[in-house]
């Protein structure tokens, strides 16, 4: 359902302080959603933030606008290494870095700088693959709620001897924490190559049930989170998550518990 209001205003003023001033949504919110071409004045699509609003003109968000003001905005990214996916200490680099107009694949609008966009289930610094940025409540409490139960899949290259034991150690009986972990699936790809099929998301968790079983993580990337599939998603760029996604990613997790 499209949104309308219409300005009863003296003077002339902004698209995006109005849209602020009537509570539709926060002033950077505006900016991106007008960027995007989810802003209409009296019929005409607007995408300049500075346009300004005349008295008694109607100011419309369209269905995707809406939506996507109710829903919050998801990101789905391949996180190269070297990139951190929250809050970055001193000298680190957020993730959210990467949200520009010129690594984004396929359409729609780019998030504010300011955007609160807080990492769906971390990678850590060394690690790549797939990262979701969300402001969506209800995706954050499908993947990573305390009743989640998608499983996140992961590529793994390690260096040491791979033995069926050490197989059997990673797939059950392991601790961390004092805690002991869930059963994860592991098998074995290549020479060194692991795949990794976990429900849980403990700190660093791969790297450390390997350092448990002396194998040395050398390379690490997250292809899978429930049906969301990495693809080929070039490392580096972002895309918005359709519609689709989101139902899947939420009906996955609604279907588990």
């Amino acid at each position: 359902m499209s949104l309308s209001r219409t300005y009863d205003g003296a003077e002339p003023v902004r698209l995006n302080k109005f849209m602020g001033q009537s509570g539709i949504c926060s002033r950077r919110e505006a900016d991106t959603l007008i960027a995007g071409g989810l802003v209409s004045v009296d019929g005409e699509v607007v995408t300049d933030a500075g346009r300004k609003l005349q008295p008694g003109q109607t100011l419309t968000l369209n269905e995707r606008a809406t939506a996507a003001l109710a829903e919050g905005v998801t990101i789905v990214m391949h996180k190269p290494v070297g990139y951190v996916s929250g809050q970055p200490e001193p000298g680190k680099v957020p993730a959210v870095r990467l949200l520009t107009e010129a690594n984004r694949v396929g359409e729609g609008p780019v998030p504010a700088e300011d955007a609160s966009l807080p990492p769906i289930g971390r990678l850590d610094e060394d690690s790549r693959g797939l990262l979701l940025l969300s402001s969506d409540g209800v995706v954050a409490k499908a993947v990573i709620g305390p009743e989640s139960d998608l499983d996140k899949e992961y590529l793994v290259r390690v260096t040491g001897d791979i033995t069926e034991k050490k197989l059997r150690i990673l797939r059950h009986g392991l601790m961390l924490d004092g805690r002991q972990l869930r059963p994860a699936y592991v098998s074995r790809m290549e020479s060194h190559r692991l795949k990794f099929v976990l429900r849980e998301g403990r700190n660093r968790q791969i790297r450390r049930m390997c350092e448990m079983v002396d194998l040395e993580v050398t390379d690490l990337i997250r292809v899978r989170i429930g049906p969301l599939k990495l693809d080929n998603l070039p490392e580096g760029r972002w895309r918005m998550l359709t519609a689709n996604e989101r139902a899947a990613l939420v009906g996955g997790a609604d279907s588990k518990n």
